[in-house]
């Protein structure tokens, strides 16, 4: 895939990737962000010639983007559907039920390690603000949650979360690209917001871990309770079972 000024996606998170993830990473960004508005119609030549690939990778990324729902395959091509609110929102409930479950399995855990490893991304994130690097930052916050998914060893969680990933990473990265640039002071509180995260695990205080989830999802904050409430019932049923 041909290098670009213009592309959204970071290059250096793409070198494991295949050219139909790359076309799909790049495609995403532009689709989340508006570059692609809803209702486009996207070609497999035009973005073969645009890409400097062949018509393969673009089919690739294509149904990899159509299994996302953010477009709708046609003969040739495809319909940008992009995300409704709806969507977005329903994103955002699944990842709190993600994180209130884990965290129910941490409290059983020795979770020491996970504590030293989350410090460390943290202080990747910190090192990050320094620099004004809103690409490393946004790296650093996706697998600062991802390690504490993947901690509980929970081969199904792993597999809804890295469903989700893609749009929540690529929606993680315009919103820091934009606090970068407007907001740099308001990094200082998503960092202090994290280390909240990890004191709740270290000391496994559901309290601590509820205000922490009330500060890291800001825009859903009234939704916390109901879905915490919901995760604490489902546990105990998985208990007396």
């Amino acid at each position: 895939m041909t290098d670009s000024q213009e592309f959204l996606y970071p290059t250096k998170w793409l070198n494991k990737a295949s050219t139909g993830e790359r076309v799909a990473c790049e495609l995403r960004m532009r689709i989340i962000s508006g570059t692609i508005e809803s209702g486009s119609i996207i070609t497999e030549n035009q973005l073969a010639a645009e890409f400097g690939v062949s018509r393969s990778p673009i089919r690739e990324a294509l149904k990899l983007l159509a299994s996302e729902h953010i477009i709708r395959l046609e003969r040739m091509g495809a319909v940008v559907l992009g995300l409704t609110d709806k969507e977005l929102e329903e994103i955002y409930d699944v990842r709190l039920l993600i994180e209130t479950f884990v965290f129910e399995r941490l409290v059983k855990m020795d979770t020491k390690e996970l504590v030293k490893e989350l410090s460390k991304t943290l202080e990747m994130m910190r090192i990050a603000i320094k620099y004004e690097d809103a690409e490393d930052f946004s790296f650093h916050d996706v697998l600062f949650h991802e390690t504490i998914i993947h901690s509980i060893d929970h081969s199904r969680i792993s597999m809804i979360w890295n469903n989700l990933k893609p749009t929540m990473e690529s929606r993680i990265l315009l919103s820091m690209r934009k606090r970068f640039k407007d907001d740099l002071e308001d990094l200082t509180r998503i960092v202090n917001n994290h280390e909240l995260y990890i004191d709740a695990i270290s000391k496994k205080d559901r309290e601590l871990m509820i205000k922490s989830l009330h500060l890291n999802f800001d825009d859903v904050q009234e939704k916390v309770e109901d879905l915490w409430n919901s995760q604490q019932t489902f546990s105990k049923g998985i208990e007396k079972e």
